[in-house]
């Protein structure tokens, strides 16, 4: 008989579960106010994997509240336009550029690669903050605190807990929240490097119709980032494809063959390595606006793990920044009350309480904004790869550039900056 290892337990007042962009945002906007986090991964190290994704003024204006948006910048390029095309003729559709009377308008579109956000953010954090190769296998209440049981026996006793664990979230889902939907669609991705530097404008360039959306996208001088969401339903889709990157690259060029001969030539030169396929689900918007689902008594959920979405507005990696921003100034402000008459420290109940008031704040603040991220997002999608006559003509006309336009208005969002609150 094996001896059974003894449990070690460890106190901790605030504990993140994922150190992807959310949980590192949320951990470094905490550390920005005096508050010390631990993050816990999964992962024996920092998870790069990932290639890249899009980032709106609203990101950006997190990224700048974090301390870390000029670094950043210096390694990307700023969009200068969005340019829409048909997939059905390959005409262009709808143009938006980003610049008025030759000065720049209060955006700042970029792509970024994950690698360099979680690398900049993690590199900003105390060291000890991420404690690796944590896996949490399970969650309970004790009390005023959270109990939560890792893979390797430990047990970390919280006053809060944090979940940015993804969209197969463990906190999500000893909070009760229901599962995700099925959007019904899937998603292509791939990243292509040019060695000697590539032409491609500074430009978001995207294809809509017949069940499908391409787009591409420059990171920075030598690389680029493109996409392709498509209907099932609406093409001759085998789903075993998903299991063979030859396949895979096979269908989108099929995709693609009527589109344009750049947008072929940059998934011909992909490499089988560079390409990641996944189903599409997002959270019921319905969910969203039941504020104890997003906050419960001391526990709480930021990013993917909170509100799962569509693509097709590029505000999943974008909010989950907003998110980590509002809820430490939330709870920063808890803290910001002075100590009664004769404390000299809170009580656990005290900072329960404090901790509660924050949470719910945080709810308060974000369920409407997330609401309606989730839905645009769905609907946009819908009227991009619609196949109907009807919207295909409609699209065509006018919704293209309705599409791109709500694109930009729902990343045009602050999120507010960090203060410093003194007890």
């Amino acid at each position: 008989m094996q001896p059974q290892k003894e449990q070690m337990e460890i106190n901790e007042d605030i504990v993140i579960v994922g150190a992807g962009i959310a949980g590192l945002a949320t951990s470094l906007a905490l550390h920005r106010l005096g508050l010390r986090s631990l993050v816990l991964e999964s992962s024996d190290s920092l998870r790069t994997s990932g290639f890249a994704l899009a980032l709106w003024t609203n990101a950006w204006r997190a990224l700048d509240a974090l301390g870390v948006g000029d670094t950043l910048r210096q390694h990307s390029l700023q969009f200068s336009r969005f340019e829409a095309f048909s997939t059905d003729s390959g005409m262009p559709t709808a143009e938006i550029s980003l610049e008025a009377n030759n000065k720049p308008r209060d955006y700042d579109s970029r792509c970024m690669k994950r690698q360099e956000i979680v690398e900049t953010l993690e590199k900003e954090l105390p060291p000890g903050t991420i404690k690796y190769s944590s896996l949490v296998v399970s969650i309970q209440d004790s009390g005023l605190f959270k109990l939560l049981h890792l893979a390797d026996t430990t047990v970390l006793r919280t006053k809060v807990l944090i979940g940015c664990d993804g969209v197969n979230s463990v906190v999500a889902k000893w909070m009760g929240l229901p599962k995700l939907v099925d959007a019904n669609r899937s998603a292509i991705r791939g990243y292509v490097e040019y060695s000697e530097g590539h032409e491609f404008e500074p430009k978001f360039c995207a294809y809509f119709g017949r069940g499908v959306r391409i787009g591409f996208l420059p990171c920075d001088d030598k690389s680029l980032y493109w996409f392709c969401t498509f209907t099932p339903s609406a093409l001759n889709y085998d789903e075993s494809i998903e299991g063979s990157p030859v396949k895979m690259k096979q269908f989108v060029l099929s995709m693609a063959s009527n589109v344009s001969k750049e947008v072929y030539n940059i998934l011909q030169r992909t490499s089988l390595d560079s390409l990641y396929c996944a189903k599409l689900k997002l959270r019921s918007p319905l969910n969203i606006l039941m504020i104890y689902n997003i906050v419960k008594r001391n526990t709480c959920l930021v990013g993917d793990a909170l509100h799962p979405m569509t693509p097709d507005i590029g505000q999943g990696g974008c909010s989950a920044l907003e998110d980590g921003v509002v809820l430490a100034r939330c709870i920063a402000e808890t803290f910001s009350k002075k100590l009664p008459t004769g404390m000299e420290k809170l009580e656990d109940d005290d900072f329960y309480n404090r901790i509660k008031v924050g949470l719910e704040k945080y709810a308060k603040e974000r369920r409407w904004r997330i609401f309606n991220l989730i839905s645009t997002s769905y609907l946009v999608g819908l009227a991009q790869e619609s196949n109907g006559k009807v919207i295909s003509y409609l699209r065509e006309k006018f919704l293209a550039q309705f599409t791109i336009e709500t694109m930009l208005r729902m990343g045009d969002f602050d999120c507010g900056k960090l203060l410093t609150y003194s007890g």
